[in-house]
């Protein structure tokens, strides 16, 4: 009977022994099951939060140097042009060109009627014939006293006194004479000629007006113009000051030929900056030969320039949003090959509104769009690729 029980207990602990290590096990395997879950979710949690930390930046590749066309106002000029004045006081007596006309050098373009000029010439050349007859008598007179002087007829004191008399009437009819010219040449200035072939471009006289020369108020009875050719004038940026050499074309439009381009060749720029435009005044030349266009007209100029000039760095445009402005200057944020920022120096050169044309930069560079303010160098940014063209 002992065995018996002793068997009966004996059977039932080794089965609740590996019942409870059974439990344990499950137990220890839920427990590190879950504690492996917990520090997953906490390890990814983590990444999560490093992750967030890291700013998301637009960035795009610089634009290579294109074609850069500049577009700038200017005046046409006449080639040549003269405001003729009246250097005869009087009145108009006849015109005989009006505007438009084209004209000849040596031209007669009006008639001044000087009365008091005239009067005066008459004057003149009366007293020129005093001064004349008085010079041959003193002339015969001093001859005379010298063949007595050689007799020793007279003293040499009188015949000094008539040579002086002589010379002295000399001079008086030379007076005269200049006299005689100057009034001549005062009223030959009755005939108002044209100084060079071309086209009357204003009047500003009419027969019977008053003509007053000599003062501050005249103003011109005419106005002639070459316009076989025309000047261009057009004043250039500073920045595009080198790009204007000899020889270069520029190509131009005008409010009366809106559909067609004319070409200027550059004949000469003025080599100085105005300190207070900082431009350069350039002049250019245009063969009128067609005779479409007029002097004094608008036109708008477009330069046409092809790379960043001569001895100029490479450049590249980025767009104006991209710039950082630190206390060492003018700056970009860089994206490097491993995801960090890198703050990239450059220089500006030509402001385009909405796009920068600048030097420190390659077209393999990636730059940051709209990077924040304290933004700095080595921090970690997720890049997302944009596109930009220039």
């Amino acid at each position: 009977m002992a065995e018996t029980h002793t068997a009966m207990h004996a059977g039932p602990r080794p089965r609740l022994r590996w019942i409870v290590l059974g439990g344990a096990c499950v137990f220890g395997v839920i427990l590190v099951a879950g504690t492996m879950t917990r520090i997953h979710e906490r390890h990814r949690l983590h990444a999560t939060n490093v992750a967030a930390r890291v700013p998301s930046v637009n960035i795009v590749h610089p634009g290579g140097q294109a074609v850069d066309t500049l577009v700038l106002p200017g005046i046409l000029q006449a080639w040549y042009s003269a405001p003729v004045y009246a250097r005869t006081s009087g009145y108009l007596r006849q015109w005989y060109v009006d505007i438009g006309q084209k004209v000849e050098a040596g031209q007669l373009l009006a008639e001044i009627d000087t009365p008091d000029v005239d009067l005066q010439l008459a004057g003149a050349r009366a007293a020129l014939g005093t001064r004349t007859a008085q010079r041959d008598l003193a002339q015969i007179t001093s001859r005379r006293w010298d063949r007595l002087n050689a007799q020793n007829a007279v003293s040499q004191q009188e015949t000094d006194e008539r040579r002086g008399n002589l010379a002295a009437s000399e001079a008086t009819r030379h007076e005269a004479a200049a006299e005689v010219e100057r009034l001549e040449t005062l009223s030959a200035f009755k005939r108002i000629i044209a100084p060079f072939a071309g086209v009357v471009t204003s009047r500003a006289t009419d027969i019977g007006a008053l003509i007053v020369a000599g003062t501050a108020a005249s103003q011109p009875l005419f106005t002639v113009s070459d316009v076989t050719r025309l000047r261009l004038y057009v004043r250039v940026p500073q920045a595009y000051a080198a790009r204007m050499h000899e020889g270069f074309v520029a190509h131009f439009t005008v409010p009366d030929y809106r559909n067609r381009q004319f070409d200027a060749r550059l004949l000469h720029s003025s080599d100085a900056v105005d300190s207070q435009s900082g431009t350069m005044l350039v002049q250019f030349v245009y063969d009128n030969g067609e005779n479409l266009l007029k002097p004094g007209a608008y036109a708008q100029i477009a330069f046409t320039f092809h790379g960043p000039g001569p001895q100029a760095p490479p450049t590249v445009r980025i767009p104006a949003s991209s710039l950082l402005f630190r206390r060492d200057g003018t700056t970009v944020a860089v994206v490097d090959g491993h995801d960090h920022v890198r703050i990239q120096p450059v220089a500006i050169l030509i402001d385009f509104g909405t796009e920068l044309e600048v030097t420190g930069l390659t077209q393999q560079d990636r730059i940051i769009t709209n990077p924040p303010d304290d933004i700095d160098n080595g921090d970690p940014v997720k890049p997302r690729e944009g596109r930009h063209g220039a």
